[in-house]
């Protein structure tokens, strides 16, 4: 028998697309087995799932190969006759079989009774497989839940619930809690984890599930105030009124932004938030690169204007002459910036030739030789020695012992910082201005040579005190009372004229050591070598010593990076050219260019890319100054305090 099998398949289009073949077979199987003569693959149907074969009286015979029935004509059933003549319906899973007689190859129709004709099977896809779209969900969940709109409703709900309100309502109904960065209690807040954006930085990991530390005031961003309570020995990087005077204007989108920001409790682009962003994983703070500094101080000079403000944008190539803070008189109140440009000289009370020190072939090389201290030329760290980590961690935790005071000299240390050195420490930040070198200690550096022994008794040498005028000069006065050679051997002076007596005068000549020491305060003296002698209300005095502990107060330099094996103290601080004290031997900025040069420019083996943080920080530890305007509550630039937002307002809300 013969049998025209035409499929006919739907497009995502809606075109229909035919395919015809032609068996001629006794038999035919339906199925899901690709050896099938009609192949179905869909897992409603079975392997062999039906048989339609020919009786030999014109009917087709159709049965049940397996466990699933199929569908006749409106019901289910295992076993059915079909007359061709008069046509049927099978269904088999998703697929509708149509049985009937073909007509002419012309297309003109033909009798159903010319036995001849072919049998026509149409498949095509049932009504309800297609409105159902996937026919095996019937085997799957989907058939027994919800619609997905549903569910996604369902599931909205839940985090409407769980997730927003159930925080809402437990911080509404709780007892009040101290805002406290100590405070580590979880829990306090119901559910407040979800809330989270992610986890913090690894400087605030600590505070993770105290959310109140920052957060004090719900649904407004945190505040200035709150971040200072914690770091409130942060140098600020200029008043608020400067800040907000020289920052750069905002373009009208930013502007708009900022605005809607600042109503939902946001403060202002000079807000710690607005570059501090939290809840961004344990990573640390970048630098800002140098474009966030040049937005401001590319054109400074155009919004400030008193003092005058170098524009700064590129290391390489806009950059402002250094300015170190120097003593450009004696007695001086304090030091002052000068521009390198300028030449300034610096007045620090010493006399102090670095070439005759520095010399190899000099006197001074001749004497360090001969001693055991140095057994060599001076070379420029047996007088400047670093601060070692070890060193800065100690006097940060406190805990120096007396011995290791000591050493550190009478420069710039005063009773109560001593105080703090063998108990709490010093702050970060004192610790911080005193730079990478520790002071010049003359017991140290300089009494090797420039000896103040005066006196050599029952083999002990006694020394004129060094570092108080007042101590030296009771000590001058001392040693004038004491005794001196005789005028002649053998023959002594008479009755109260003789030694002890009341009038006793030793008209003896005194040695020319002798004068040196008394004369210690005068120019030729011993203290004459290195200061500068003057007067005091009358009385012989010498110049204070004016030396910064650093000289850079606006950026930092750190020496050990510049080691041995990069450059040595001589290129970059020209010693062997400096014939006194008052040359001021910092490099300029052109010497820094030879290796440093902007963000941008190409490395190799001599310049090295050089942004903007690299030497400057936003908040800066070390600066001389620190002011002390900033608001309680900060105002952003449009006036409004953060408590009058509209997120603080419905924060404050209480049932």
């Amino acid at each position: 028998m013969a049998f025209l099998i035409r499929t006919i398949a739907v497009a995502k289009s809606g075109r229909e697309i035919s395919r015809d073949r032609t068996l001629e077979t006794d038999e035919l199987v339906v199925g899901r087995s690709p050896d099938c003569d009609i192949h179905l693959p869909d897992l409603t149907v079975e392997l062999r799932h039906l048989k339609l074969t020919d009786t030999g009286e014109g009917v087709l015979h159709a049965s049940s190969l397996g466990e699933l029935p199929f569908g006749f004509d409106g019901t289910e059933t295992d076993q059915a006759d079909i007359d061709p003549d008069n046509g049927a319906t099978i269904i088999v899973g998703p697929a509708k079989l149509e049985i009937s007689r073909a007509g002419n190859d012309d297309g003109s129709e033909k009798s159903f009774t010319d036995a001849k004709a072919p049998i026509q099977i149409i498949i095509s896809q049932s009504k309800k497989a297609a409105a159902l779209k996937d026919p095996a969900a019937r085997f799957g969940l989907a058939g027994a839940l919800p619609s997905k709109r549903g569910m996604a409703w369902a599931l909205a709900a839940s985090i409407l619930i769980l997730l927003l309100s159930v925080p809402i309502v437990s911080h509404l109904i709780r007892s009040p809690v101290e805002n406290d960065p100590n405070n580590l209690d979880q829990g306090q807040v119901l559910m407040d984890a979800s809330w989270s954006t992610g986890e913090l930085s690894m400087l605030h990991h600590d505070l993770e599930g105290n959310c109140e530390a920052c957060h004090v005031t719900p649904f407004v961003s945190v505040q200035d105030e709150t971040c200072i309570s914690c770091h409130e020995e942060l140098g600020e990087h200029a008043r608020m009124d400067r800040l907000q005077e020289g920052m750069a204007p905002l373009s009208a989108g930013d502007a708009i932004q900022w605005s809607i920001a600042e109503t939902l409790g946001k403060e202002g682009p000079l807000g710690c938030v607005s570059c501090h962003i939290e809840h961004e994983g344990k990573v640390r703070f970048a630098g800002s690169n140098e474009q966030f500094c040049a937005d401001c101080h590319d054109q400074l000079d155009t919004r400030i204007t008193r003092p005058q403000f170098g524009n700064a944008a590129d290391f390489g190539e806009k950059h402002p002459q250094f300015r170190p803070s120097i003593y450009t008189a004696h007695f001086a109140d304090g030091p002052a910036r000068i521009s390198l440009d300028d030449k300034p000289v610096e007045q620090s009370g010493l006399k102090f030739p670095h070439d005759d020190h520095m010399d190899i072939q000099g006197g001074v090389a001749r004497m360090a030789i001969s001693l055991k201290q140095y057994g060599k030329p001076l070379e420029c760290s047996d007088c400047h020695t670093q601060w070692s980590s070890k060193e800065r961690e100690a006097m940060i935790a406190g805990g120096l012992s007396d011995d290791a005071i000591a050493l550190l000299g009478d420069v710039k240390w005063s009773d109560i910082e001593r105080t703090k050195l063998a108990s709490v420490g010093l702050s970060e930040k004192r610790v911080q201005d005193l730079g990478d070198y520790k002071p010049v200690v003359m017991e140290d550096a300089c009494e090797s040579c420039h000896s103040l022994v005066f006196e050599r008794t029952g083999g002990q040498f006694r020394s004129l005190s060094h570092g108080d005028v007042d101590t030296l000069m009771a000590e001058l006065a001392a040693m004038d009372r004491g005794g001196r050679m005789e005028l002649a051997a053998g023959r002594g002076r008479p009755g109260q004229f003789a030694r002890g007596g009341r009038y006793y005068t030793n008209f003896g000549r005194p040695v020319s050591d002798y004068i040196a020491i008394n004369r210690a305060l005068e120019e030729t003296g011993v203290c004459g070598e290195c200061h500068i002698p003057t007067t005091t209300n009358g009385r012989r005095d010498l110049t204070p010593v004016n030396l910064p502990d650093r000289f850079l107060m606006k950026g930092a330099f750190n020496h050990s990076a510049h080691g041995d094996d990069v450059a040595e103290c001589a290129d970059c601080h020209a010693t062997s050219q400096s014939n006194a004290a008052t040359d001021l031997l910092i490099p300029d900025l052109e010497s820094c260019r030879d290796c440093h040069l902007g963000e941008t420019a190409v490395k190799t083996e001599e310049i090295v890319p050089s942004g903007c943080a690299m030497c400057h920080g936003y908040h800066t530890p070390t600066a001389p100054w620190r002011p002390e305007d900033h608001p309680a509550f900060p105002v952003d630039l449009h006036g409004k305090e953060p408590n009058n937002t509209v997120a603080a307002a419905f924060g404050s809300i209480k049932p």
